[in-house]
């Protein structure tokens, strides 16, 4: 990869959230580690995810400078530095304050898996970073919230929002579209009554194999892309 294309994927990435309905007005960004080491590439502040373009990113460096780009970086950037700094085998970083994720982060329950969308977990609980429904603003803050997040490829963030992960950008873009959508559907479960019916530990791990390899959550990017084309600049 190039820097070229990493801030293409930083722009399509965040249409293709923007498309999936994560957008918060100016509020939430997805980063993409620079290939050159100098540190991530994500929206300056002030836009939206559906507003991105190449001319408002910011190169954002491991020490939290603008390296590229207008204006001062966004107050939240350590949750994507401390999360790459600590994973060097992650491509890219999502942070949204997606509502179903925010309500269902709220009920202090697991996360079960009712749907192929919940099996993203493999049958475990999705973890969650107790720290602060604040601002994830300083590196102390970012390192407990890698931390918190370790391996799995997403975690809430109660009172605040979610943060997740992938080795591809595609793969981290779904892992925030999943996790929304399995929170919603435990949501809308939960509201009708108590929840019977779920796949146990074995199916979970069955169906997250069969269900969210790496070509099928290309596929699903790919088609938050195309929804988003009309607002994507040309290649």
């Amino acid at each position: 990869m190039t820097p070229a294309q990493a801030r293409r994927l930083a722009v399509e990435a965040s249409h293709a959230l923007a498309a999936a309905g994560q957008g918060d007005m100016v509020w939430g960004h997805v980063a993409v580690r620079d290939p050159e080491g100098r540190g991530i590439w994500i929206k300056a502040p002030g836009w939206g995810l559906e507003e991105v373009r190449d001319d408002r990113l910011q190169l954002v460096s491991y020490d939290g400078d603008v390296l590229h780009g207008d204006g001062a970086p966004h107050k939240e950037c350590p949750i994507h530095l401390e999360v790459l700094k600590a994973a060097p085998e992650l491509t890219c970083t999502v942070h949204t304050h997606a509502q179903s994720a925010v309500a269902f982060a709220a009920l202090d329950m697991p996360l079960l898996p009712l749907s192929h969308e919940g099996t993203l977990f493999a049958g475990d609980d999705v973890p969650r970073f107790p720290e602060t429904g604040a601002l994830v603003s300083t590196p102390a803050l970012g390192k407990t919230l890698a931390a918190a997040l370790g391996a799995a490829p997403a975690a809430l963030m109660p009172k605040h929002g979610l943060v997740a992960a992938g080795h591809t950008v595609a793969a981290a873009v779904m892992h925030a579209v999943l996790l929304e959508r399995a929170c919603a559907i435990q949501l809308r479960a939960e509201s009708a009554g108590a929840v019977l019916v779920h796949s146990d530990a074995a199916e979970a791990r069955a169906k997250r194999a069969q269900c969210w390899p790496d070509s099928q959550l290309e596929a699903g990017y790919r088609y938050l892309v195309r929804r988003a084309a009309d607002t994507l600049p040309e290649l």
